[in-house]
């Protein structure tokens, strides 16, 4: 069950290491050494993850959460491949319809990540996953944990821009695949293409958006925190995405970038991205 290929692609808790029923719970991630980058965006999955094995063992696996909102995320420091992610979360309330809980990631010590205020709502877990399924694995992880090393990284979602005003906007499309690793463990029984990703992929075009209007010879902007996270439906395999992602003009040295995703005529999320525009070296 340890080797479970199942949660291998998209699973990021190793082992359990406190597991307080329906309220708290800390656990740990070996970032695979091989793995090229564990993007922000991963990290917060991880965090998510731990709340969703608290929140499903509390209703008896009868439901899981899935993404819906997230007040505020923010960012302190990147995690590496080869670090030890810590992960610690807090419910504040859970039950049949959903759960609420705070979270955040440590590396050594030090803040990488804090989740506030987060919300998800509960959808019946036959739905997703085998609930027997899902039983096991949260043995396996309290318990003697499982084998490090198995997540190999996610490939590149090929992204199209259809227009761009440097340093200000952009437009772009995404073709979510038709197949994937992650989609078997993300899930077994509905394949959704992770919230997660998509975000990572918006982040990082309006951090690419930012350092154009800062100008090539500026240090690269960071990631400060995103806000009013929304997920309005599931994406689907082989769904095309349409991405905006606008800039505002910086106060203070910081910029806040709108970031939305549609599906045809119907948004799909949205969310707010403060970016730290450094100055020149």
């Amino acid at each position: 069950m340890a080797d479970d290929p199942h949660f291998a692609a998209y699973s990021f808790v190793d082992r359990i290491v406190e597991f307080v029923p329906a309220e708290r719970a800390r656990a740990t991630f070996a970032i695979p050494a091989a793995i090229r980058a564990f993007p922000p965006a991963l990290v917060a999955e991880a965090v998510g993850q731990l709340a969703a094995w608290v929140a499903m063992e509390a209703i008896d696996f009868r439901g899981r959460p899935v993404a819906a909102l997230a007040t505020e995320t923010r960012f302190f420091a990147e995690a590496k491949p080869g670090q030890m992610l810590d992960l610690t979360v807090d419910l504040i309330a859970c039950d049949d319809d959903a759960v609420a809980y705070n979270g955040h990631a440590d590396v050594a010590g030090r803040r990488v990540i804090e989740l506030a205020d987060c919300l998800g709502p509960m959808l019946p877990v036959a739905q997703f996953d085998a609930p027997e399924t899902l039983r096991a694995r949260l043995a396996v992880l309290r318990g003697s944990g499982a084998t490090p090393g198995r997540f190999r990284g996610v490939g590149d979602i090929a992204v199209n821009i259809d227009h761009r005003v440097p340093g200000t906007e952009l437009r772009a499309s995404v073709d979510v695949p038709a197949a994937a690793a992650f989609f078997g463990d993300h899930f077994p029984r509905r394949p959704v293409f992770p919230a997660t990703l998509l975000l990572d992929t918006q982040m990082r075009l309006a951090l690419d958006l930012a350092h154009e209007a800062m100008g090539a010879d500026a240090l690269p902007p960071r990631a400060l925190r995103v806000t009013h996270v929304k997920m309005r439906a599931f994406i689907l395999p082989s769904q095309r995405l349409d991405i905006g992602v606008s800039l505002g003009a910086p106060e203070n040295g910081v910029a806040r970038a709108m970031l939305t995703a549609r599906a045809g005529d119907k948004l799909v999320s949205s969310a707010r991205l403060d970016l730290a525009m450094a100055s020149q070296p």
